[in-house]
């Protein structure tokens, strides 16, 4: 039995290492098109990678999986983000849960889940080829799957099954050969990325972080809450992040330019945040507005958000009036900005697309419509918010393909066996 998994990334070192191990017999073969393993995973999380979740604080799938919550639901009862974490843990990477529930390396260096994986590999027998890129995969009726390297045929190589890992595709390359085998494809675009604000006043307060925030797209019922980080080119932090997810598809459809709504207080509840201020005012009437520090927000933010709002920061608090407030309140909650453009760290990017779920088995990650072709990671459309979940899904859906892989091949040899 000869085995192809194509595409070296966290995904396709997971199912390599346990289709290996389910069966030790059979020739696994990894095959990576660039001359690095694992390059995403390195610098996942900052360095650190985040490689899955408590799931302690998600009520709904949904809301941490935009795309694909459904499958995930369905995986994740065979190989969930417990087991992920007894995983890693087994074999050698000790693990922390931070209180935001991401679950870390202990060594804070992915370096350590690199490595894990890469010896489990070896000790499994994988055989690792880099510099290997595969254009084409074609059916043989009767005899397997013929990987294509080049259009010479020379070193062409047949597979019984194979399984495809490669990963995102934001720009959609890489997708072509699936297609033209019948896949269906939904548009690849960027996911997680942080937003370009031009606004200097805005970005002259880098550095400062508010704790809850809530941002939007105007327009659309597109919302995100969590921490907001200022950047000396404008907005990230967990909630842009999640929004970026939650909108990825309208975003690449309006060229990364659409109107931004933050609410810097994170309450919803207009009245109420009317009502602190006017509790504020009331209790420091003689103060100057300058001195006030509602909400939690840092003094150079406020002083920022006064001017936003046409207020003067030596004003006293009685001084305000309903109008002032009025238009504080507006600035508090619906402080508008024109996103130009996403981040540029396109190392970190998710992809939002992919081979659509319609086109494999819900249960094996099998092809519909290529027998013996398999699926597992972020080539699917399955994407999810920040936090670990993406990885959580390479894991769990190459845990899936490689039991798949393993049991049609075993009923493979006992149908032969019957035969003889």
């Amino acid at each position: 039995m000869k085995i192809a998994v194509v595409g070296g990334g966290a995904a396709g070192f997971f199912l390599s290492g346990r289709l290996k191990r389910l069966l030790p017999e059979a020739r696994v073969v990894l095959i990576e098109r660039s001359s690095r393993v694992l390059a995403k995973v390195k610098v996942s999380g900052g360095g650190r990678c985040n490689l899955t979740n408590s799931f302690a604080e998600v009520s709904d799938l949904c809301h941490v999986y935009p795309r694909g919550h459904k499958l995930m639901k369905r995986l994740l009862r065979e190989f969930s983000h417990e087991d992920a974490y007894r995983w890693f843990e087994a074999h050698g990477v000790p693990l922390t849960t931070q209180d935001d529930e991401c679950v870390f390396p202990q060594s804070q260096n992915s370096e350590s889940v690199i490595l894990c994986l890469r010896r489990e590999a070896e000790a499994a027998g994988v055989e690792v080829r880099t510099g290997c890129p595969v254009i084409a995969v074609r059916r043989r009726e009767g005899e397997g799957l013929l990987l294509v390297y080049d259009e010479t045929g020379e070193r062409n190589e047949l597979f019984d099954r194979v399984a495809i890992t490669t990963g995102g595709a934001p720009r959609g390359e890489g997708h072509n050969w699936l297609s033209a085998l019948g896949h269906k494809i939904e548009k690849p675009c960027p996911s997680l990325y942080t937003f370009n604000i031009n606004t200097r006043a805005l970005t002259l307060l880098m550095g400062i972080v508010v704790e809850n925030a809530m941002v939007g797209i105007a327009g659309t019922k597109y919302r995100a809450e969590g921490a907001l980080l200022i950047t000396h080119w404008g907005l990230s932090g967990p909630a842009v992040l999640r929004l970026s997810s939650y909108a990825a598809r309208h975003m690449d459809e309006n060229n990364y330019n659409v109107p931004l709504l933050v609410n810097w207080t994170g309450e919803t509840n207009v009245e109420k945040v009317a009502e602190q201020l006017r509790v504020c005012l009331r209790d420091a009437q003689r103060r100057q507005m300058s001195n006030l520090h509602p909400f939690g927000l840092q003094n150079r933010l406020w002083l920022y958000l006064l001017e936003r709002a046409g207020i003067a920061s030596d004003k006293t608090c009685c001084e305000l009036g309903s109008k002032g407030l009025n238009r504080l309140v507006h600035v508090l909650t619906s402080d508008s900005y024109e996103v130009a453009g996403k981040g540029a760290f396109r190392e970190e990017f998710v992809t939002c697309g992919g081979v659509s779920l319609e086109s494999v088995s819900m249960r094996t990650l099998e092809s519909k419509v290529c027998p013996g072709l398999y699926f597992a990671g972020e080539v699917l459309d399955i994407d999810a918010v920040t936090g670990g979940f993406n990885f959580q899904a390479a894991w769990t859906t190459a845990y899936v393909a490689a039991g798949a892989i393993a049991a049609s091949l075993r009923d493979r040899e006992a149908g032969d066996e019957t035969r003889r």
